[in-house]
């Protein structure tokens, strides 16, 4: 069995302890072990928290948007639980990312030294770290560390930002999705 919902979210701070209820919510309800719930938990409400800062009017019509719904925008987040992981992509209507994403250089030395023995892996996009005495722009980053895979993307056609990151997941005993 698995579990699959998707939110159409206005981008408003609100919504974003809403998205992380959800997902703590039906986390709980498949026997998720709590430690893998509160670090993709974590990493939603930081996704969420940008697409409300971030996602806005990129001086376009938002695609989710009814043309008479007012102003403001929305958001989607989409989840999918199944015996083995869950994958969570948080997609917004504004600028998107830059071009290209600069690449941290402790993670980057490492996914080099993995490259030596396996030269199929792909080039990972990693979040810039911020200047220490920066007030913001930690969220990229702790979604990287809390997660197993994150991809940083735009939306094709539309505009927009998309973050979609899984984590492996970990079963309290008798839990209803446990892998069997």
């Amino acid at each position: 069995m698995s579990i699959w919902w998707s939110l159409h979210l206005r981008r408003e701070a609100a919504s974003v302890p809403l998205a992380r209820r959800f997902l703590l919510g039906t986390m709980e309800s498949a026997g998720v072990d709590p430690d893998i719930s509160f670090d993709l938990s974590l990493a939603l409400s930081e996704a969420c928290a940008n697409a409300v800062e971030h996602g806005g009017d990129a001086g376009f019509p938002d695609a989710w948007e009814e043309p008479s719904a007012t102003a403001g925008g929305q958001y989607r987040v989409t989840a999918y639980l199944d015996g083995e992981k869950c994958r969570i992509e948080v997609a917004d209507s504004g600028p998107g990312f830059p071009a290209r994403r600069v690449l941290h250089d402790a993670a980057q030395q490492e996914h080099a030294a993995k490259r030596q023995h396996d030269t199929q892996l792909p080039e990972p996009q990693y979040a810039q770290h911020p200047p220490l005495t920066a007030e913001d722009g930690r969220g990229l980053c702790l979604i990287e560390q809390l997660a197993d895979h994150v991809h940083f993307g735009n939306r094709p056609g539309h505009g927009g930002a998309v973050v979609s990151f899984d984590k492996v997941l970990k079963w309290r005993e008798g839990a209803l999705l446990m892998v069997s």
